[in-house]
């Protein structure tokens, strides 16, 4: 379901004479009308960058309709979302697709509707299925935490035996994050080193069953790597239930939520991860479609909105942040 929602700023009267005598007020602005569709509310994540283009929304005095899914893999709810939006007269659309794809055709009746889509999150495929891409540089922040996870192996002394956790097939986010991984540490796919790989879909309860099962067929697991942190807590929670020694398992994620780096990465339970910021994605899109709107500005390409690897036990010649720097640029609750 659409949610609508508009926010005007009240200003003081010397702000509103101020802006008189510079011949210009928020009234006078050409209106917006922008749509947000993420994947879900379970993940502070979404929820994270839906409140943030609420807040950059009511700053530009833009409208904003909002939508969500069930999971990281509801395709449907985001098809009926982009064509209620258009229906509504959205000027741009901004999407985390949850299926690079499957998504092409909805987003493309958009844009023929004269709609500007941006893809924030996660990119299309191909990427040029949209106008622009603002996101975290998957790949890259893949490559981040394998590079560490293998020095961090090597510097204890492991002959690693890896599990992966990943999301599901056919998200973007997903497969550059596990090939980055991969990259970094210094395998391919198939390596004797990886002793399993399993969809999670991003879900902790799914990723704590998944890690369960992983276990007992191979209890000498000692390097985990997660496509996002709610996996990452779910494989600890099954870690610590089966009483692994988290002394000599090395596990590395992405995300950079508050939770986490309180909870797993400052006790040195979640050894490091890959900050991205949503809320970096929301701000500038949303001030991109209303750029676009009312200065003739159109978005292209694609925007990296950053990854930093966060951890307090760093590894030579893998340059990181301590944890301080995560919980100041960390998101959620």
């Amino acid at each position: 379901m659409v949610r609508r929602g508009r926010v005007h700023t009240l200003l003081a009267a010397t702000l509103v004479a101020g802006a008189a005598l510079a011949g210009c007020t928020q009234e006078d602005q050409e209106p917006v009308t922008v749509g947000l569709i993420t994947k879900q509310e379970e993940n502070p994540y979404w929820v994270e960058m839906r409140e943030v283009a609420q807040d950059t929304a009511a700053d530009l005095d833009v409208e904003l309709l909002t939508a969500t899914g069930e999971s990281d893999t509801d395709v449907a709810s985001q098809e009926r979302a982009l064509e209620e939006m258009v229906a509504e007269g959205a000027d741009g659309i901004l999407i985390a697709p949850t299926d690079a794809e499957a998504l092409s055709a909805a987003i493309t009746r958009a844009q023929e509707a004269g709609v500007l889509v941006i893809a924030v999150d996660t990119p299309t495929d191909p990427p040029e299925a949209v106008d622009a891409t603002f996101a975290t540089d998957n790949e890259r922040a893949g490559e981040l935490i394998g590079r560490y996870a293998a020095a961090k192996a090597a510097e204890l002394g492991l002959e690693p035996r890896i599990a992966t956790l990943d999301l599901t097939p056919g998200v973007s986010t997903g497969e550059q994050r596990h090939a980055g991984f991969l990259s970094g540490f210094g395998i391919e796919e198939g390596d004797a080193a990886i002793v399993a790989s399993v969809d999670t879909e991003g879900d902790r309860d799914k990723a704590a069953v998944a890690m369960t099962q992983v276990l007992a067929e191979h209890p000498d697991v000692n390097v985990v790597y997660t496509v996002n942190e709610p996996a990452a807590l779910g494989a600890l929670a099954a870690l610590e239930d089966a009483g692994a020694d988290m002394d000599q398992i090395v596990m590395v994620s992405v995300d950079g939520g508050c939770r986490t780096m309180r909870e797993g990465v400052r006790p040195g339970l979640i050894d490091a991860t890959a900050s991205q910021y949503p809320q970096n994605m929301a701000r500038e899109g949303v001030e991109a479609i209303a750029d676009a709107v009312r200065e003739g500005d159109q978005p292209t390409g694609y925007l990296d909105t950053g990854t930093e690897l966060i951890s307090d036990d760093p590894v030579e010649g893998v340059e990181s942040r301590r944890v301080e720097f995560g919980v100041r640029t960390c998101w959620g609750s």
